[in-house]
């Protein structure tokens, strides 16, 4: 018993020493959802280098009704940055060296992290090098943005029993949702706010509902402008959820839970009447089951912002599992 617990000890220790070698760090990253430091001189940062870092990381997010940044972006001098800086989760360093290079790391002073780390000789290289990589970049940012917010969910979940029993699906929703309409083939489920509240849809319709050609989009707007005249209605008489048809919305081709989807943003408008706001609609081809299963987030909040809860939403729709 003695020398197993010798030889425990020994392998915890070597264990230990090559983690400590290793420069393996345990202190758990920081920050708001969607936030970014950006590690930069403050003269690259006023000119043509930071009008660049600005132009891809605080470009407008696809879908909502009012311009709102991808990610909200503090900046550091390199001679700043140390201490609590260095456990954000997601970190952009721009410095003028002598030679170009770019590398991606993850868990490099935390974890979860992403650091970004982009070098040049000049002003015009830099920009290269960040017109090059910024989509690659921003890429893995919302990929661990995303992993970070369900995390956060999955501390206080509703129970998604009803949706396993009718949807043969399970979803990882925070408790503050509600159950508000539940029906044979739709859901209806809510998050009150102060200035509004935050919904999801889910429903499942045929696979002919949605033609694979180019009236695909189409396709999905009509669907959904059906389902919010026959379950999203107003208070005043002849109100019901609409696609809003002053913008297109942006279509994208996606995966979810290992099955194609079509991911439709855009706003939505009560008809006849003059609420408002974004919308995220996934369309999963369940050809197990011979059905779309639809899920749809949108959010109500007039004058305030919209970007973090349609996260939250796209978040919670990402967790999606078929049964």
């Amino acid at each position: 018993m003695k020398n197993i617990f010798i030889l425990l000890f020994c392998t915890t220790f070597i264990v230990s020493c090559k983690e400590e070698k290793s420069g393996t760090v345990y202190k758990e990253s920081s920050g708001k959802i969607n936030h970014l430091s950006v590690i930069i001189d403050n003269q690259l940062w006023n000119g043509e280098v930071g009008d660049s870092i600005r132009n891809k990381f605080a470009a407008p997010v696809d879908g909502l009704p009012q311009e709102e940044p991808l990610f909200t972006i503090k900046q550091y001098a390199p001679n700043l940055f140390e201490g609590f800086m260095t456990n954000s989760r997601n970190i952009l360093v721009v410095l003028k060296k002598e030679n170009n290079a770019f590398e991606l790391k993850e868990n490099e002073f935390a974890q979860p992290q992403n650091v970004a780390h982009i070098s040049g000789g000049s002003v015009s290289e830099i920009i290269k090098l960040l017109e090059t990589h910024s989509q690659e970049i921003i890429k893995k940012f919302k990929k661990t943005e995303i992993a970070e917010n369900q995390k956060r969910i999955a501390k206080s979940l509703l129970n998604d029993t009803k949706i396993k029993t009718k949807f043969k699906a399970s979803l990882k929703l925070p408790s503050a949702y509600r159950y508000i309409i539940e029906e044979e083939k739709f859901f209806w489920i809510r998050k009150e706010l102060t200035s509004g509240n935050a919904s999801l849809l889910i429903y499942e319709v045929p696979l002919s509902t949605i033609q694979k050609d180019s009236n695909t989009m189409t396709n999905i707007i009509q669907m959904r402008d059906s389902i919010g005249q026959k379950h999203i209605q107003g208070t005043l008489p002849n109100t019901f959820m609409v696609t809003e048809a002053a913008y297109s919305p942006y279509f994208f081709y996606t995966i979810l839970d290992g099955k194609k989807t079509y991911e439709t943003k855009g706003t939505w408008e009560l008809k006849n009447d003059f609420m408002a706001g974004p919308f995220i609609n996934y369309a999963i081809k369940d050809e197990k089951n011979n059905r779309y299963l639809i899920i749809e987030g949108f959010c109500y909040n007039p004058s305030q912002s919209k970007r973090d809860l349609m996260h939250e939403l796209e978040s919670i729709i990402k967790s999606i599992k078929l049964l």
